[in-house]
C-alpha cells in the first residue's frame, strides 16, 4: 500500500512474509517520513571566467591571461578571502574549420586548424549577497565573458537539517500512528531508524534585489530561499490489540 500524504511523503505497511511468521509471529510495519525546512541563503557560489580566441595558441592564451588577471584583481578588491576562490576549469582547444564542399574529385578536404580557443573558469563563493547584482555587473566590466549559474546556500546548515531530521521522524511517527490505528493493530517498538540522505539545497521562494536607480543598478537577482529535505525510514514491530 503506498499513500501520499502533503505532496511530499508516502507510507507503506509491510506484514512479514508467512514463513517469517511461522518462525518469529513478528508483523511489522515499514514506513517513510520526509522532512523540510526552508531559509533565506547568505552565501552564493558563483562559476565565472573568460574565453578568448585568437590564430595561434600563444596570443589566445596571452589574451586570456590579461583578462583573468584582472577578473581576479577586481574579485579580491570585492573583500573576497582567497579560501572562496578556485579555478575550476582551464582549457586550450584548437578550434577546426570544415570544407563546406568536396573537391574536384568528390573528396572532402580533412578539417584544418582555424585558431585556438581558451577557457578558464573561477568559482567564486560570495558571503555579501547585499552586493551580489553589483559584483556580477563588474565582473563583465572586467572582462568575464561567461557566467555559468548561480547556486544560493546557507553557509552552516548543520541545524537545518537537523530540524529537517526531526520533522522527518515526526511525519514518520504520525503516519505509523494512523496506519496502526486504522489496521487496528498497536506499535509495540521500533527496530530500526535509518537517514536516507537527499538533502541538498533546493530554491525556494524568490525575492528580487534591484537597485532603486534602473540607469545605475546592478545586475537583478533573487535570492528568494532555500529548502533542505530529509527522509527516514522507520520499522515498528506491531501486534494485534488491545493497545497498552
Amino acid at each position: 500500500m503506498k499513500t501520499v500524504l502533503s505532496g511530499i511523503c508516502f507510507a507503506a505497511l509491510v506484514l512479514a512474509s508467512p514463513a517469517a511468521l511461522a518462525d518469529s509471529n513478528i508483523s511489522t510495519l515499514s514506513l517513510q517520513g520526509t522532512g523540510s525546512v526552508s531559509a533565506e541563503p547568505d552565501m552564493a557560489s558563483i562559476t565565472t571566467g573568460v574565453v578568448t580566441n585568437a590564430d595561434t595558441a600563444r596570443d589566445a592564451l596571452t589574451a586570456n591571461t590579461k583578462a583573468m588577471s584582472a577578473l581576479l584583481d577586481l574579485v579580491k578588491a570585492t573583500g573576497v578571502a582567497s579560501k572562496d576562490m578556485q579555478t575550476s576549469g582551464f582549457s586550450v582547444q584548437p578550434q577546426y574549420q570544415y570544407a563546406e564542399k568536396p573537391d574536384a574529385n568528390g573528396y572532402r578536404q580533412p578539417p584544418r586548424i582555424a585558431g585556438y580557443e581558451v577557457r578558464n573558469a573561477l568559482t567564486v563563493r560570495l558571503r555579501d549577497l547585499d552586493n551580489l547584482g553589483a559584483v556580477l555587473d563588474q565582473m563583465v566590466s572586467a572582462g568575464s565573458n561567461t557566467i555559468d549559474g548561480i547556486n544560493f546556500a546557507v553557509s552552516d546548515s548543520s541545524a537545518l537539517l537537523d530540524e529537517a531530521r526531526r520533522a522527518a521522524m515526526k511525519d514518520a511517527m504520525h503516519k505509523a500512528e494512523l496506519y496502526a490505528d486504522t489496521a487496528g493493530v498497536c506499535l509495540d517498538g521500533i527496530t530500526s531508524i535509518a537517514e536516507n540522505g537527499g538533502y541538498a539545497p533546493q530554491p525556494k521562494l524568490m525575492r528580487a534585489m534591484v537597485a532603486e536607480d534602473a540607469m545605475s543598478s546592478p545586475v537583478p537577482v533573487a535570492s528568494g530561499e532555500v529548502g533542505y529535505d530529509m527522509t527516514v525510514s522507520v520499522n515498528w514491530e506491531i501486534s494485534q490489540g488491545p493497545c497498552d
